[in-house]
């Protein structure tokens, strides 16, 4: 008898655990390149969700080409939600170029952190300014990416474009290993700090950190907003010993608007609920808050963050 209810009671559990796993909501993060911070980042961003939200989500985090490519998977609902740049989901959002058409299926869940513009070439190539760049070899990131739309904002306050340069469109991991091997002359990146593949590059051979500052950078900051006067802080990387003046975007998270408002009432709380824990799992961790959860943010939020975000006292709509 007693044998009997043994089985029967581990027969409920397993019943009840089955249950319990089809309750839960299976999504997917799109995030960026393996060399890049969205990866890991979004791997630490994952693994919190899933383990804190109760059961209620499981997420898996899936590397990318970085915010174009997402800005795309999640308007389509390929992938449930993704890390972009701010300006990117702009652009995108309005049917701006290099968009060409429209991704308003897109809705905020929060902003996460800041992204530096890194113009880094190498010691031998010349080139001391953004302008030296001319008849260069120049990897500006993946085709579509925020990182290439960023080449496509500044260059041309420098009398810079894919004419007069030769623009190789890769990766981060990639662009270092060609960058090392002597294959390009520089890069862009628009990234956070501090960022693996640059880290890599510097303890193997001297570059030198292009400064973006002055006239030309007031005038693009008036042109596209979305961009902050920033400073990569000195001592980031090996050999930068001074802070260098450049630009600054925001990675924000975003989702498809057909996501059930619990799910993404769920996913916003739990998110900005466990930051202490992401932050042990990431360092970028450390810069997501609550405070500036609203950020540099342009397009609407979904409802479900702003109900998380209103009982939390913030005045997001």
């Amino acid at each position: 008898m007693k044998k009997v209810l043994s089985l029967v009671l581990a027969a409920g559990l397993l019943l009840a655990a089955s249950l319990a796993n089809a309750d839960t909501k299976r999504l997917t993060l799109a995030t960026g390149g393996t060399s890049g911070v969205y990866f890991p980042l979004g791997g630490a961003i994952a693994q919190v969700i899933t383990n804190k939200s109760g059961g209620a989500i499981s997420v898996t985090a899936q590397a990318t080409g970085a915010s174009g490519e997402n800005m795309r998977l999640v308007q389509a609902g390929d992938v449930d939600f993704a890390m972009v740049q701010n300006d990117v989901a702009d652009s995108a959002f309005n049917g701006l170029a290099p968009f060409r058409s429209k991704l308003d299926n897109v809705r905020v869940i929060g902003r996460l952190y800041p992204e530096y513009l890194h113009v880094v070439a190498s010691k031998d190539s010349g080139v001391k300014a953004l302008e030296d760049f001319k008849g260069k070899k120049v990897s500006v990131g993946a085709r579509g990416s925020g990182n290439e739309v960023n080449c496509r904002q500044i260059f041309g306050f420098y009398g810079l474009d894919y004419k007069n340069i030769e623009p190789i469109f890769l990766p981060y991991g990639e662009t270092a290993d060609q960058f090392k091997d002597r294959q390009v002359d520089g890069f862009v990146f628009t990234i956070g700090t501090p960022n693996p593949a640059i880290q890599d590059i510097t303890t193997a051979q001297e570059v030198v950190f292009v400064p973006l500052a002055g006239q030309k950078v007031d005038e693009i900051v008036k042109k596209f907003p979305y961009l902050v006067k920033d400073s990569i802080p000195a001592g980031t990387y090996l050999g930068q010993k001074e802070a260098v003046p450049t630009l600054s975007v925001q990675c924000i998270l975003v989702a498809n608007k057909n996501m059930p408002d619990d799910v993404a009432y769920t996913l916003t709380k739990t998110l900005y609920d466990n930051l202490p824990d992401v932050a042990k799992a990431h360092n970028k961790g450390a810069e997501i808050s609550l405070e500036h959860a609203a950020d540099g943010v342009t397009i609407p939020f979904h409802p479900g963050a702003v109900k998380y975000f209103k009982e939390k006292g913030l005045d997001i709509k």
